[in-house]
């Protein structure tokens, strides 16, 4: 069976097309009551550049265009909303946050002639929404009216007071002629979905599978139907779903029983060995880290017993800060069975990556290396942090880093400004386009750098990546301050406040990083580490270098040389 798995992985590619990590905390789980997301754009072709869409008043001729995120294809474009707002990155002015990762599902669902694709559904939704709750409304009429590009999609939603998951997915395709407009037209536009509020005092994640299996079905009072969307404002409103989501699966013959008993995720999206080993181990290791009672969960993440799934939500055994998300994104699976520095593979450097493919065959027997939630190829990463207790321009906050989230620095901005600084601005090189002082380039030198000798270097990376953010988490306390005082006394300067932080911020992040690249290349060019004392680098009396430490290869890396070479480099014994 655990052949037939692998086999199955190997022929899909699932893993090569989507990889993302999203965290949702709710106001009750975090340590000042603060809403939490986070999401991280783990792509290799995604840039790292922070976003910022400008809000305003639109008249009645006034369009959006459209493009997939996933191809920059031109969509079509829709009529623009009277009113929008600002957005930085994946926050909105009213605090308003979403983030997704990608869970594929049902290939047959996909709509190629439709013109809302993820991207857009999110972008527009930040837009137009006052709250989380618009947004799912958003999104819910966007799709009903353009249809659905993408393939499977976990959305976290997210204002100052609620947190929700939202699971979609399209209908095919299947045109049809229609004699009103005289044109072929798709008779399945739109999409099926789920969106369930997380509870305030629990945490829950996402990581490219869909986690919704069975919901409340619709009573008006807590659960709703999109035929009801007019009650999502209802604050006692917990679940919102497409009206046809268990119809359209019994006619695709996805599902068949009582209604009572569907399962979104087992009907859109079946668990398999891929979906549990690459990405339910993730969510697995994110609730182990609050939890004492995810063991029993191991063999589910591992791909094996895919019956016993994990919930969509636990309540945490210790409440949770920005610094514990941050943390959570850096993870590689440490002291865990999927430790991705105890194997050979990380040998001799103890290296938690694997370059892809992810799936390999050797001797015709199919392998697979794991995928954690820190990973090289992240573009962008983000903690969005909204709080209730702060007018909305100084609640939001959105942690933004780019690169490699083991090795990069979260920066916070305000969603109050409406400048992003040079060093993470949209057109400050590109992917394949090196800029000097763009950040994505200096954090990707350090990271890249740093995998040749992985075990010395990444020391120096957590010493100075903790320094700085440190540093930021005490500025922001002062701001707040500062900010909140500006608000009810001077508003007018927020803004130029905030925008002056923002800009201070990314220079002093970037500067910084670029000299630990100098510092790091310094110390360990050539495989060697040089010594140090209280002055820096150490010289002779007479000034000239002294002799760098050589450090030996561990023993487990030696043991592999010997088992491959056997007597080959032995040295014989004198006499």
């Amino acid at each position: 069976m655990k052949r037939l798995f692998l086999t199955l992985l190997l022929v899909s590619g699932f893993v090569q097309a989507f990889s993302c990590t999203s965290f949702l905390v709710g106001k009750k789980a975090s340590k000042d009551g603060s809403t939490m997301i986070t999401y991280a754009a783990d792509s290799h072709v995604r840039y790292g550049e922070l976003y910022f869409r400008k809000g305003g008043n639109w008249g009645p001729n006034d369009k959006v265009k459209l493009y997939d995120r996933g191809s920059m294809k031109f969509l079509g474009e829709i009529p623009q909303a009277p009113k929008t707002y600002n957005v930085i990155g994946f926050m909105n002015e009213n605090q308003v946050s979403i983030g997704e990762t990608t869970f594929g599902g049902r290939n047959e669902l996909e709509d190629t002639t439709a013109m809302m694709d993820y991207g857009s559904l999110m972008f527009v939704a930040m837009d137009r929404a006052r709250t989380a709750r618009e947004a799912i409304k958003v999104i819910a009429e966007l799709v009903e009216e353009y249809g659905y590009y993408s393939s499977g999609e976990s959305f976290s939603i997210a204002d100052p007071n609620e947190v929700w998951i939202m699971e979609i997915i399209g209908k095919g395709t299947e045109m049809v002629f229609d004699k009103k407009s005289q044109k072929m037209v798709n008779k399945n536009k739109g999409a099926v979905w789920v969106a369930i509020r997380i509870p305030d005092d629990c945490i829950s994640a996402h990581a490219n599978h869909a986690r919704i299996t069975n919901f409340k079905l619709e009573d008006k009072k807590t659960s709703i139907s999109s035929k009801n969307l007019k009650l999502i404002d209802k604050p006692e409103i917990e679940v919102v779903y497409a009206h046809d989501v268990i119809e359209f699966a019994k006619q695709k013959g996805y599902f068949e029983g009582k209604n009572e008993d569907f399962s979104f995720s087992d009907s859109y999206a079946p668990i398999d060995f891929e979906a549990a080993r690459f990405c339910e181990a993730r969510v697995w290791s994110f609730f182990r880290r609050y939890s004492s009672d995810m063991d029993k969960y191991l063999e589910y993440a591992k791909g094996y017993d895919l019956k016993n799934r994990m919930p969509l939500y636990i309540k945490p055994d210790k409440l949770l800060g920005v610094e514990d998300l941050i943390d959570g994104k850096r993870d590689h699976y440490e002291g865990t069975y999927f430790d991705m520095t105890k194997d050979v593979g990380a040998l001799p450097h103890y290296l938690p990556y694997r370059w892809r493919p992810m799936t390999w065959k050797h001797n015709g027997k199919n392998y697979l290396h794991e995928r954690a939630t820190a990973t090289q190829q992240t573009g962008f990463s983000y903690v969005t942090q909204m709080r209730s207790k702060y007018p909305n321009h100084i609640g939001g906050i959105i942690w933004f880093s780019v690169d490699d989230a083991a090795s990069t620095v979260y920066v916070p901005f305000y969603c109050g400004i409406d400048k992003i600084p040079h060093q993470y601005a949209v057109g400050n090189g590109d992917m394949l386009t090196y800029s000097r002082d763009a950040a994505f380039w200096v954090f990707n030198k350090v990271a890249n750098y740093a995998y040749l000798r992985y075990d010395l270097m990444s020391k120096d990376i957590i010493a100075k990546q903790k320094e700085l953010e440190e540093k930021h988490f005490k500025i922001i306390k002062e701001y707040d301050n500062k900010a909140l005082y500006m608000f009810n006394n001077n508003v007018d300067k927020l803004r130029v406040l905030q925008n002056s932080l923002a800009e201070e911020l990314a220079k002093e992040t970037v500067e910084a990083w670029q000299e630990l690249f100098e510092y790091l290349l310094v110390k360990y060019i050539d495989g060697n580490v040089k010594r140090e004392d209280e002055n820096g680098f150490k010289r002779n009396e007479h000034g000239f270098p002294v002799s760098p430490m050589w450090i030996d290869y561990p023993d487990k890396w030696k043991d592999f040389i010997l088992e491959d070479t056997g007597d080959k480099f032995l040295v014989p014994e004198e006499g």
